[in-house]
């Protein structure tokens, strides 16, 4: 659609917006260097046209409530390129904030829902070529900002050992569908913690990989500093057969090193763990609202991997608690002038847009922006007000003090090979009633994120795995490595799940 020149009042809009001081003889005078400039807008328009692919045939259904478990399915399909490869004839659900041609994406939000991508996301089409069948996108949280399974505007996803409880967030369906066993394998992102965080709750396995090792090209950006793409699976053998598909540069993403050469995770988990030391990090201990015996079970699982033949002892981080508040601007004040004032995808990168789908969202969110979540409303109004006053100057603190963060992380990780910790200090929350109150309805969203969202801002590699359950409920631990180190990361973890002789599923 080509840009029309804008007409005097329109033009006297842009000049208020700025203050530009400029009278009716000033923008007369700028009209037409306006309307020249803008032919380029059209140029690029057209020449962008002859290269737009055309989004495949692909036969999509929305599943009827009888056909939905957890309410964790957004569309179903069955999506297969190839029957071989290292996935073959196993079964993907794809987080709905990612795309898979011709398959609508809504990312749990009124405001993206009727857009259908054009391309694959960059881990979709690894996952088919290495054989997977995908079978349908999975429930997210509303604009994926949400640690809790209750956001999206289908509906809360329900937790499989309880379906009055969360699933966790925002992956909530990816998470779901695995743990319940409807899907073999499922994608998620995770910004705040959102792919270990639904694993802890749900009793699943969720490797959050080192920035950047997986292209997040596809993916509905939320904040370019923070933004990770990971698998969810039953078992570790699998998380590290996903990483493997879907680890290593596209060229398309520049939170990727373009020299980027992932490890073979699969045969790392043959070389074992023995002999490797653990740091227990106190601080992701004792929160104000930790559970009792979401500690207790990790350090029970701790014990379990010294008697595997690890050494484990405790090690204090301090910056690890000063973590969280540093993750708090840079998700509110860079999530805002991103997710919001950009449009997802915001500017100043070179990589693979989705011009399409900025401009749907775009438009939708602005046509009624009381449709945003509570907890986006809250990055609004905190965001708005911060940046408004304060200019930016705190995301650009926060964003120096992320590397004393790493650095405090790095100086650990010299000592020992991996840090553990819970991946969240609390066991699934009771899902909030349709008429609870705003306070609760976001207090739900955000109460777990303290520790798992510090490593979202280092970019370290961290790795959920159950831990035991408490109450009839999982817990989960958190296993921390060197950044582009996920194979240490994945053997600790594998080698804890053939301690205990594989993690429980929930009771059919």
């Amino acid at each position: 659609m080509p840009v029309t020149p804008p007409d005097p009042a329109a033009l006297d809009r842009a000049a208020q917006q700025y203050r530009l001081g400029l009278s009716s003889a000033d923008l007369e005078e700028f009209s037409p260097l306006v309307g020249g400039l803008l032919s380029s807008w059209n140029a690029v328009e057209e020449l962008y046209a002859a290269t737009v692919p055309e989004a495949p045939k692909r036969e999509w259904e929305r599943p009827a409530e009888a056909d939905n478990p957890y309410n964790a399915w957004y569309v179903t399909c069955s999506v297969t390129e190839t029957e071989s490869g290292p996935l073959a004839g196993r079964t993907v659900a794809v987080k709905d904030n990612t795309a898979v041609a011709g398959v609508p994406m809504m990312n749990g939000s009124s405001t993206i829902e009727g857009y259908t991508p054009l391309r694959d996301a960059t881990v979709v089409t690894r996952l088919l070529a290495a054989g997977a069948t995908i079978a349908g996108k999975a429930v997210c949280e509303d604009l994926c900002f949400s640690g809790g399974s209750h956001t999206s505007r289908t509906g809360a996803v329900r937790n499989p050992w309880d379906e009055t409880r969360s699933a966790g967030g925002s992956s909530s369906g990816s998470a779901a569908l695995v743990a319940g066993g409807v899907v073999d394998l499922a994608t998620g992102g995770d910004q705040g913690g959102s792919v270990r965080m639904p694993a802890a709750f749900s009793g699943a396995v969720g490797h959050k990989p080192t920035f950047g090792l997986v292209p997040y090209t596809g993916a509905f950006p939320i904040e370019q500093t923070i933004d990770h793409v990971g698998p969810i699976t039953r078992t570790v053998a699998d998380a590290a057969l996903m990483l493997s598909v879907m680890a290593g540069p596209d060229g398309l993403d520049p939170r990727q090193p373009r020299d980027l050469v992932p490890d073979d995770y699969v045969a790392a988990l043959a070389t074992g763990a023995n002999g490797l030391r653990i740091g227990v990090v106190t601080e992701g201990f004792g929160h104000a609202n930790s559970d009792q015996g979401v500690g207790d079970a990790v350090r029970a699982a701790v014990e379990t991997l010294r008697g595997a033949g690890l050494s484990a002892e405790d090690v204090s981080i301090p910056w690890h608690l000063h973590g969280a508040k540093v993750w708090d601007v840079i998700g509110t004040e860079g999530v805002l002038r991103q997710m919001i004032d950009m449009n997802g995808y915001g500017m100043n990168w070179k990589g693979l847009y989705d011009p399409e789908v900025i401009a749907h969202y775009g438009a939708a969110w602005r046509n009624d922006p009381t449709e945003f979540s509570e907890t986006v409303k809250l990055v609004l109004l905190t965001g708005g007000y911060s940046l408004e006053t304060q200019h930016g100057r705190h995301y650009a603190m926060a964003r120096n003090l992320a590397v004393e963060l790493k650095a405090a992380y790095d100086a650990a990780l010299e000592r020992y090979d991996v840090l553990v910790m819970p991946t969240v200090p609390i066991q699934a929350s009771t899902l909030p009633a349709p008429d609870a109150s705003r306070t609760e309805v976001i207090a739900r969203a955000l109460e777990m994120i303290a520790n798992t969202c510090v490593t979202d801002v280092t970019g370290h590699p961290a790795c959920s795995v159950p831990a035991g359950l408490v109450n009839g409920l999982p817990t989960g631990m958190m296993i921390i490595g060197r950044s582009f180190d996920d194979s240490t990361v994945l053997r600790v973890a594998h080698a804890y799940e053939q301690a205990v002789g594989g993690f429980p599923a929930p009771p059919r």
